[in-house]
């Protein structure tokens, strides 16, 4: 019987893989225990570069951390349904550089929004030991602002899959996606740009309750374009044409 993951090239298989063990312990701590400290998140999720639980290794790990079952199985099914077929076109050491350029392309940009953030606050892109409460509360209605850019992780693959879906919208742009709510296919190089402009709009809002980093996802897009367009990659010219 052959194997469900036989047909997956290897970068998206060993994605898909390490994404998912590297889940497995975050149940263990959110479920086994029933309490809502995952410990896992806490070390290897990413945060502020100033924050006093910023740790240089996050940079990485935060990638191939998730939040939550519908977190992971949305990420994941993207990865395997968009990155399959960009790994086709890239072959695998290309498309494995380029998924870690755009999660880090993702943080990039995140950090710089929360660095203007906390200087519109502060005046400075820094503050005074981070690590004690007080040294929020002098900056009165802007203190839990604050207080959640510095103490807040960031965990998740979706920086890197905006990447993967910018690439796959330049790479085959006729491909016919079926989409929730709407009835007929629409074309990749329709769509894509579309929902690259509601997370624009979703970052800009900053809505309340909105605790997605929109502007990561924007910055996984932004490199994806980049790379796609530096090294001018072309899908078949019979295939979704």
């Amino acid at each position: 019987m052959q194997s469900p993951l036989a047909n997956i090239p290897p970068v998206v298989k060993n994605l898909l893989i390490i994404n998912v063990i590297c889940f497995l312990p975050s149940l263990f701590y959110t479920h086994g225990f029933n309490t809502d400290t995952d410990p896992i998140a806490a070390l290897f999720g990413v945060y502020y570069f100033d924050s006093p639980n910023f740790r240089v290794w996050q940079i990485i790990t935060h990638m191939f951390i998730h939040g939550g079952w519908a977190h992971i199985f949305f990420n994941m099914f993207a990865l395997y349904s968009f990155g399959t077929a960009v790994e086709y076109i890239m072959g695998s050491k290309r498309f494995f550089n380029f998924y870690l350029i755009c999660g880090l392309g993702a943080i990039a940009l995140q950090m710089i929004v929360q660095a203007v953030e906390v200087h519109s606050i502060t005046g400075s892109f820094t503050i005074a030991q981070p690590a004690l409460e007080q040294s929020y509360l002098q900056y009165g209605e802007h203190a839990q602002k604050l207080f959640d850019i510095y103490h807040g992780d960031m965990v998740g693959a979706s920086g890197a899959i905006f990447g993967v879906l910018i690439a796959f919208g330049m790479i085959y742009p006729n491909a016919e996606l079926m989409i929730l709510f709407i009835p007929v296919p629409v074309k990749a190089k329709y769509i894509i740009p579309v929902y690259v402009l509601i997370e624009l709009g979703l970052g800009v809002g900053q809505f309340g309750g909105d605790n997605i980093a929109h502007f990561a996802h924007l910055g996984g897009a932004i490199l994806g374009f980049i790379l796609v367009k530096t090294w001018r990659l072309q899908g078949p010219k019979d295939f979704y044409s």
